[in-house]
Formats: C-alpha cells, sequence, structure tokens
C-alpha cells in the first residue's frame, strides 16, 4: 500500500539514494544533502513522496516516489518526478501530481510548468499522459552560479 507525505529532514540521504538510481540524472547539477536539506527549511510542504511499507524489522518505508511542488509566489514548478523502476505504470506519478496540483491550487495557482531533458523520452511520455503538453516557444536559459556575476 502507497502512502503520501511531505519529506523531512530525517528522509535525505533516502531520497538522494532514491533519486540516484530513478531519477533522470544527466546533464543537470549533482542533488546535494545541503540543496534537499534548504529546500525543506524554505519550504517544508515541496517535496512529495510516496512511501510504502519496506518489509524489514523492525517496519520501515521506502521511498517509490517523488516529485518536488515548486511554488515561488509567482509560478508553480514541478521537478524531480522519479517513480521506483519495479512500480511504474501504477498511478504513482499521477497521484503526486495530483497532489502537487492541489497543493498549487490552494495558492491560487493558474498553471503549473514540469522540467523535463529533451532526451527524456519516458519522462516526455509521462508528462503527456498527465495532460501537460511541451511548450515549443519557450527555452531555458542557464548559468552555473559558481563565480560571481558580471
Amino acid at each position: 500500500m502507497v502512502d503520501y507525505r511531505t519529506a523531512t529532514a530525517a528522509d535525505v540521504a533516502a531520497v538522494l539514494a532514491f533519486w540516484a538510481g530513478a531519477a533522470e540524472n544527466a546533464d543537470r547539477p549533482a542533488d546535494s544533502a545541503d540543496a534537499v536539506r534548504a529546500l525543506l527549511a524554505r519550504d517544508p510542504d515541496a517535496l512529495l513522496l510516496a512511501v510504502e511499507p519496506d518489509g524489514a524489522a523492525p517496519p520501515g518505508e521506502r521511498i517509490v516516489g517523488t516529485v518536488v511542488a515548486g511554488w515561488d509566489g509567482w509560478r508553480a514548478h514541478l521537478y524531480r518526478l522519479a517513480v521506483a523502476p519495479d512500480r511504474r505504470g501504477q498511478g504513482i506519478a499521477r497521484s503526486l501530481v495530483g497532489r502537487a496540483q492541489s497543493r498549487f491550487a490552494a495558492f491560487g495557482a493558474a498553471r503549473a510548468d514540469a522540467m523535463v531533458l529533451d532526451g527524456n523520452d519516458s519522462g516526455g511520455t509521462a508528462w503527456a499522459a498527465l495532460g501537460y503538453t511541451r511548450q515549443h516557444s519557450w527555452s531555458r536559459w542557464v548559468r552555473p552560479l559558481d563565480r560571481t556575476v558580471d
């Protein structure tokens, strides 16, 4: 049985381990414990988890899905939607995104966007199945912040 909840600081290591095996990790900065803790400190409800009992003794839980539902006060952004490979196709992504969309609606957001790498075909397929469409008229511009801005 899958339960849904927000992540806590106690989940950081498990989230990072989950993303290492279940998420798209190419062409993006590496995740870090500090970054996840900073996300949780700024917005404790932004990282949504799908968890199930892990079958261990004492009982624990296994993360089987995640999504970051980022709200900056202006726009609603979805990141790091990932589902365990052995649990894909079972509605976990749909439930996570539905919860994220409900969170955004409570803030008054009019739409949400999802960040998907162009080569991530399975990600594109999943987002399309959730009713999202690729917006061809926009491009994302990025700059690493490892140096001062000129």
